[in-house]
């Protein structure tokens, strides 16, 4: 191993990783029950794939699969909203982690050669990505994909990192969007570019916005995989109930306190939302706000030497979520830990909360587990702004991950894993894909197959995060900052958030402090690692 390697897998051991994945890029763990209600069932589930027998006979073969929207859920009603309490929001369970190394084992033809994959997607979302490996395996005799789920997503890339000195990697790998800068000083990847470029593969129909986070320096080092950006979940049922109109969500954050307080009180619900603390939605606030998160405009023109966000308008943010939790419309739903933030669902379906903010990653499990029982019709809306004028100014990061192909493989694994990169993007796949879990289309054809046309008029939830994809200028607000200690960066500050919402320390002090800390470990990454 070379002496520049060893100095960089040195700085990442004294790099912690954050508990929670990013969003949007949630697990889609099973979800706990509030600690205030009996549990309910599971939202989700890890799919049922055997860790060890062969995989049942595949598919005849097709060029394209043709994939099939499937139907929501039904079931009996879950009980009505329970009546609204008095004093203090309650505070809800944290979600515990989903098992690892489940993986639905493949047999080889003579001749055939296997693509290990490592993903960190369980529940619905899970089995989504194993029908589209299914798929492909089924559409071509040369390559068998292998996934295995390795947990979230710092699960996952802590296995990498203890791998890399024995080359005990996967062909491909599945990383979220805060490890790019981490990914791209490791070098131990073939950039996607490399592989675009000999094959003259065309691009054009992939959304520029995602295309804008993963390219550093106009070169796509990963190809976007599963897509996603936050937006807010509501009751329309219960919206109507309370006097609000059910078509008309707030905008503002001073209109989501308006209907938390109304919602608490003539709508039945314990709180009006809840809340989850959460560093990703900590920066999708500073960039829909025109405010970046580092400098050297997230250190997209140049490494970024410290983060900027100890501001007035983060004063402003984090007294806003605060002065919900203090006046009891809002439930604290905790850090977002074990790679989902369950709790602020489970309250959501359960119907003791009437809005939540989440990933669109988690839509496709919100429809199944509301509209799909026939419980209550589900809303959504765009990440709330500080006030109207913010709408104008710039937009939501996109979050997920991506998919990366390692370059201590053998070369014909390099490219199997890049035929199932070309067949994953595929419109009829990326169509399949936005059905099955609200991941968006990262090819904008996907949007024009009737499958996916068909779901959007009988679920027009799922348009609202295309909307605002679509909408969000293509700039380095949107472009999300490029930080290599982001994962311990986003849990210095969801600690901080949540000392805040506990009462342990005041705004200002956390966002002196957390600020400090994190361009104090910016500083010691540019000085160990030296960013490409």
């Amino acid at each position: 191993m070379s002496r520049k390697r060893m100095m960089m897998l040195a700085a990442l051991l004294i790099l912690g990783l954050v508990v929670a994945a990013c969003g949007g890029a949630s697990t889609s763990a099973p979800a706990p029950a509030p600690t205030t209600a009996p549990a309910a069932a599971p939202t989700t589930a890890p799919a049922a794939a055997p860790t060890t027998a062969a995989a049942a006979k595949p598919a005849a073969a097709t060029e394209a699969p043709k994939a099939v929207a499937p139907a929501a859920t039904t079931a009996p009603a879950a009980p009505a909203a329970t009546t609204a309490s008095s004093g203090p929001a309650p505070t809800l369970a944290a979600p515990t982690a989903l098992p690892t190394g489940v993986t639905k084992a493949v047999a080889l033809k003579p001749g055939q050669t296997k693509v290990t994959f490592w993903h960190a997607l369980g529940g619905v979302n899970g089995e989504a990505l194993q029908k589209m490996v299914d798929a492909f395996n089924a559409s071509q005799d040369k390559y068998q994909v292998e996934a295995t789920f390795q947990g979230n997503y710092d699960n996952s890339l802590a296995k990498l990192r203890a791998g890399l000195p024995t080359k005990d990697v996967p062909s491909l790998m599945q990383v979220y969007d805060i490890g790019t800068r981490l990914m791209i000083d490791l070098d131990v990847v073939v950039p996607m570019q490399n592989f675009i470029d000999a094959e003259k593969f065309d691009v054009s129909d992939l959304e520029p916005g995602i295309l804008n986070y993963y390219s550093v320096n106009k070169k796509l080092y990963s190809m976007p995989f599963n897509s996603s950006a936050p937006i807010m979940y509501y009751n329309k049922d219960g919206f109507a109930k309370a006097g609000l109109d059910p078509e008309k969500p707030p905008r503002t954050w001073a209109e989501v306190a308006a209907a938390a307080k109304t919602l608490k009180e003539k709508g039945g619900f314990e709180c009006g939302i809840a809340e989850i603390w959460y560093g990703w939605f900590f920066e999708q606030w500073q960039a829909v706000g025109g405010n970046y998160y580092a400098d050297n405009e997230n250190g997209r023109v140049q490494p970024a030497t410290k983060v900027v966000y100890n501001t007035d308008y983060s004063n402003a943010l984090l007294t806003w979520m605060k002065s919900m939790i203090d006046n009891g419309t809002a439930c604290n739903a905790g850090r977002n830990a074990a790679g989902g933030s369950d709790a602020a669902q489970t309250a959501f379906e359960q119907q003791k909360a009437a809005m939540f903010i989440e990933s669109t990653a988690r839509l496709r499990g919100v429809v199944n587990n509301t509209e799909g029982k026939g419980t209550f019709k589900v809303g959504t809306a765009y990440l709330p702004r500080q006030n109207e004028a913010d709408y104008t100014k710039s937009g939501t990061i996109i979050g997920g991950a991506s998919v990366w192909i390692l370059k201590d493989r053998p070369e014909e694994e390099q490219k199997g894993a890049w035929e199932f990169v070309k067949f994953s993007t595929s419109a009829e796949q990326q169509a399949a894909w936005h059905i099955a879990t609200g991941y968006y289309p990262i090819r904008k054809s996907g949007y024009d197959l009737p499958i996916d046309k068909a779901w959007r008029a009988q679920y027009p939830q799922f348009e609202t995060a295309r909307n605002q994809l679509q909408q969000s200028p293509i700039n380095n607000y949107t472009a999300g900052a490029l930080l290599g200690v982001f994962p311990t960066g986003r849990q210095t500050v969801e600690k901080g958030m949540e000392d805040i919402m506990l009462g342990k320390i005041d705004v200002k002090t956390m966002l002196e402090q957390t600020s400090a800390s994190i361009t104090k470990e910016i500083e010691t990454y540019n000085r160990t690692v030296r960013p490409r």
